[in-house]
């Protein structure tokens, strides 16, 4: 194993495949783990622990040591990054949410989402909010809230800033991958920022309505007694609210 260590990766892939020795193999994860780790600190303190974060970093890790293909003239570390940031992010789509919304709004975003693909695909358009509560047996306000939810989560792709530095093999990473410094927390700030960036296109008293029926899961009749209007008034005012936060998510994810 030792002699491997002085090897470089397309030496170690080249001996892998053509001897089916695991060794090759072995030594390549192991050379490339600080990586793994590197990837998986920037997703820490999104709801998932750090260990299983790892985990799922490694299959990534190991998957791209099997895909990879040099003759693309990419460097292994630069397509294992981006295999492990997109492992980690199939992670967080299954189980993790950035924004914490009440657990019944979670599941519902859920399953209108799984709705409205099966409808997208059989009537080749996306359904109309009307169409979605006909079939989930929800409220249009309700479904409404459910796609702002889903649509509020976000798991940016991070890496550590020596994985990118000149001569790492991460070159080739798309611009604005890359932190200069490393900040407690980060990462849960942004995915906050997001949401209110979005949230700070809508009036005060709007904004008010939707943190009151996203955050602190109150039902339309309570914001209603809060904020003195009537409960049809918050049902209008949440449903344009909540497309306005959509639109303005969608935006910035396009911008980005």
């Amino acid at each position: 194993m030792e002699s491997l260590s002085h090897r470089t990766d397309i030496e170690l892939i080249t001996a892998y495949r053509e001897g089916g020795d695991p060794a090759p193999r072995e030594q390549l994860v192991m050379r490339h783990s600080g990586l793994v780790r590197s990837i998986a600190r920037r997703y820490h303190g999104r709801g998932l622990p750090l260990e299983d974060i790892e985990q799922t970093g490694y299959v990534g890790l190991i998957q791209a040591v099997d895909r990879y293909d040099p003759s693309r003239g990419v460097p292994l570390r630069a397509y294992a990054a981006r295999t492990i940031d997109g492992e980690i992010m199939h992670l967080f789509r299954d189980r993790g949410w950035a924004v914490r919304v009440p657990r019944s709004l979670q599941d519902l975003s859920r399953r209108v989402a799984a709705v409205r693909e099966r409808m997208g695909h059989r009537l080749g358009r996306s359904p109309s909010l009307e169409e979605l509560a006909e079939a989930t047996g929800e409220t249009e306000e309700r479904v409404a809230e459910a796609i702002a939810a889903g649509r509020a989560y976000t798991a940016e792709p991070l890496i550590e800033p020596d994985a990118a530095s000149e001569g790492s093999g991460n070159e080739g990473l798309p611009a604005g991958r890359v932190l200069a410094s490393e900040e407690p927390g980060f990462t849960a700030t942004e995915d906050r920022d997001l949401l209110e960036r979005a949230m700070r296109a809508l009036p005060p008293r709007e904004r008010r309505i939707v943190g009151l029926r996203v955050y602190h899961d109150l039902t339309q009749a309570e914001i209603a007694a809060r904020t003195g209007i009537s409960q049809m008034h918050v049902s209008r005012l949440l449903r344009g609210s909540l497309e306005t936060i959509a639109e303005e998510i969608d935006a910035t994810a396009v911008a980005s």
